[in-house]
C-alpha cells in the first residue's frame, strides 16, 4: 500500500539544496565586497567600520530593501561570540608587549574596578532616572561597561597618542571583556545572587583559570613554532590561529574566561618572533575583518528598528549617564594610584567607545528569557550607534584640546619583514650542499647580474651579512633579493656555481639543469 501519508518535514528541516546554496553565496560575497569598499568611507569620516555594517544589516532586516525576517538571538549570540574569539585573537597578536608592559597595572585596575563602579553607576542611572527594575538596569550597566576592541583601535590608530595612553586603551579594551561576560551571565541568571562576595569569588576564580590556561596555551604554542619546522609557510598562520581558538575553548571548558585565554595567549604569539609571522598577521587580520562584518550585519538583522521608538530616550538618558558620569568616575577612581595628569585621564574617558562586544552581549538576557530582554537589547543597540557617532569622530578634536594629540605629530612606519611581493622582489634561499663546487668561491666571485645580491649567510646556527670577500663553505645557507627582471637569470648563475664553481660559464657549464642552485 503506498504510503499517503502527508510529508511531516518541515521547512525549516529540509536539507539546503545547492540552488539555495548559490543564492546564500552571491548574497554573501556581495554583502563583503559593499562591506569592504565601505571601509573606505568610514576611514575617512572617521567612523568605525563597525556602523556600516551595522547599516547594512539593517537594509538588509525587514524593515528595510532586504525584508530579510530574522529574530534567531541564540544564533547571533554564537556566531557573535565566535567572531568574537577572532577578533580578540587578532588583536592580540598586534599588540605590542613593550607598549602595554608599562600599562598594564592600570588597565587591570580600569579592567576590574573600574568596570565595578561603572556598572553600579549606570545600573542606578537607569532604575532612578529611567525607571528599570533593578535586574534589567544591572544587566544593562554590565553589557555596555565593556569597551570593544575593534571600536576602540578603528578610531584610536588614526590619532597620534602618547604610548601610555595607547597601552592602557589597548589592554584595557583586551581585558574587560572577561569580566563584563562574567557579570551579564550571573545577572542573566534565573535565580537571585544572594551574597556580592560570591560573585567576586567566582570571577576571581574564572579570570585566574583563563589567564592561567592563555598563558600556557601560549607559550607552549610558540615553543613548538619555534622548533618544529612546518613543510609550508601557509601552515603557520593556520597554526598560530588554531593554537589561539583552543585557548579559548580549553579556558571555557575549565569553567574559566575563554575570551581572556585567548587574548593572552595570542599576546604571547604575537611577541614570539614566529616565522613568517607577516603572513601570519595579515591572515588574522583578514580574519578579523571577515569576522567584524559578519558578526555586525548578523547584529543589524536581529534589530526591528520601528520596535526602537519607546526606547529611543531611555537609550540617551542611560548613554549620558555611563559618557558623562560613569565613565570618568571609573577612570579617576581607578587610576588614583597613579600619577597621571586630569588631561589624560580625560582622554582616556572619552575614548572608551562600545562596539559590538556590548550589543553581542545584550543578546544573552535574550535566550536565558529574562523578563524585557527585547527591550534591554534595543535600548543596548540605541545607546552603541549614537554614542558612537558622537564619540568616534570627535576624539581626534578632544585630543587635539587637551594637548595630546597634534596634526603633524609623527605616525608610527608600517614596517613588514619582507614585502618583496609589493616591491617585485623574489628572495631566494640557496643551500652549500656537500657535494657543491660553490665551497670555496667569494660572494664576490658569484658574479649575480645587477639587481642581485646575497643579503645574509646562515652558518653554524648563526647568520651574519657577507662582504663581497666572504668565502662560502659546505653547509652554509644563503638569502639572496633579486629584482624581478633578473630573477631567473640569478638562479641560473648559482645553478652554474653550484655545478661548475668560479669559473662556470667560462668553462661552458651553465645552470640549466632542474637541480638546485646548491648543485644537489
Amino acid at each position: 500500500m503506498p504510503d499517503t501519508c502527508p510529508d511531516k518535514t518541515t521547512e525549516r528541516d529540509r536539507p539546503l539544496t545547492v540552488h539555495e546554496l548559490n543564492e546564500i553565496l552571491l548574497v554573501c560575497s556581495l554583502v563583503l565586497l559593499f562591506a569592504v569598499t565601505a571601509v573606505r568611507l568610514s576611514s575617512r569620516s572617521g567612523l568605525p567600520s563597525l556602523l556600516v555594517y551595522l547599516g547594512i544589516g539593517v537594509l538588509m532586516g525587514q524593515d528595510g530593501i532586504g525584508n530579510i525576517d530574522f529574530n534567531n538571538a541564540e544564533l547571533t549570540q554564537v556566531i557573535g561570540y565566535a567572531a568574537l574569539v577572532v577578533i580578540l585573537a587578532e588583536g592580540g597578536l598586534g599588540t605590542k608587549w613593550r607598549e602595554i608592559k608599562p600599562a598594564l597595572p592600570a588597565a587591570v585596575m580600569l579592567s576590574l574596578a573600574g568596570v565595578a563602579v561603572s556598572v553600579g553607576v549606570t545600573a542606578a542611572g537607569a532604575h532612578y532616572l529611567v525607571g528599570l527594575e533593578w535586574r534589567p538596569a544591572l544587566i544593562i550597566g554590565a553589557v555596555v561597561s565593556s569597551t570593544d576592541a575593534a571600536a576602540v583601535f578603528s578610531v584610536l590608530r588614526k590619532v597620534p597618542l602618547p604610548s601610555r595612553i595607547t597601552g592602557i586603551l589597548e589592554a584595557e579594551s583586551g581585558f574587560n571583556d572577561a569580566p563584563v561576560v562574567i557579570l551579564v551571565v550571573a545577572f542573566s541568571h534565573s535565580g537571585p545572587i544572594e551574597h556580592w562576595y560570591t560573585l567576586l569569588g567566582e570571577i576571581t576564580l574564572e579570570l585566574a583559570i583563563g589567564a592561567a590556561i592563555g598563558l600556557a596555551v601560549g607559550w607552549l604554542g610558540a615553543y613548538g613554532l619555534r622548533h618544529v619546522a612546518l613543510p609550508a609557510s601557509g601552515l603557520y598562520p593556520i597554526a598560530v590561529m588554531a593554537i589561539a581558538v583552543t585557548a579559548y575553548a580549553a579556558g571555557a571548558l575549565a569553567h574559566g574566561s575563554g575570551f581572556l585565554a585567548v587574548y593572552l595567549a595570542s599576546v604571547i604569539l604575537g611577541n614570539a618572533r614566529l616565522p613568517h609571522f607577516p603572513a601570519t598577521r595579515g591572515f588574522a587580520e583578514g580574519l578579523g575583518w571577515i569576522a567584524q562584518i559578519g558578526m555586525f550585519v548578523l547584529l543589524g538583522l536581529l534589530v526591528t528598528p520601528h520596535d526602537m521608538a519607546d526606547d529611543i530616550w531611555p537609550a540617551l538618558v542611560i548613554g549620558l549617564v555611563l559618557t558623562m558620569i560613569a565613565r570618568p568616575v571609573e577612570v579617576m577612581l581607578s587610576l588614583l594610584p597613579f600619577r597621571m595628569p586630569w588631561q589624560e585621564k580625560a582622554l582616556i574617558s572619552w575614548a572608551g567607545l562600545r562596539g559590538a562586544v556590548p550589543i553581542i552581549l545584550a543578546t544573552i538576557p535574550m535566550v536565558g528569557g529574562v523578563e524585557d530582554s527585547t527591550r534591554i537589547f534595543n535600548i543596548v543597540f540605541v545607546l552603541v550607534v549614537v554614542y558612537t557617532l558622537i564619540q568616534g569622530p570627535t576624539l581626534p578634536w578632544v585630543a587635539r584640546r587637551l594637548g595630546l594629540g597634534t596634526r603633524d605629530a609623527a605616525s608610527d612606519l608600517g614596517i613588514e619583514s619582507a614585502p618583496l611581493e609589493r616591491l617585485r622582489g623574489h628572495l631566494l634561499s640557496v643551500a652549500v650542499p656537500e657535494s657543491s663546487r660553490m665551497h670555496g668561491v667569494e660572494i664576490g666571485e658569484l658574479r649575480l647580474p645587477a639587481g642581485a645580491a646575497v643579503t645574509l649567510v646562515v652558518r653554524d646556527g648563526s647568520s651574519f651579512v657577507p662582504t663581497p670577500t666572504t668565502m662560502l663553505r659546505h653547509g652554509d645557507e644563503l638569502l639572496v633579493v633579486a629584482t624581478d627582471p633578473v630573477r631567473d637569470a640569478a638562479e641560473r648563475r648559482l645553478r652554474a656555481v653550484g655545478r661548475g664553481g668560479k669559473l662556470a660559464g667560462w668553462l661552458g657549464t651553465d645552470g640549466g639543469d632542474s637541480k638546485d642552485p646548491g648543485g644537489r
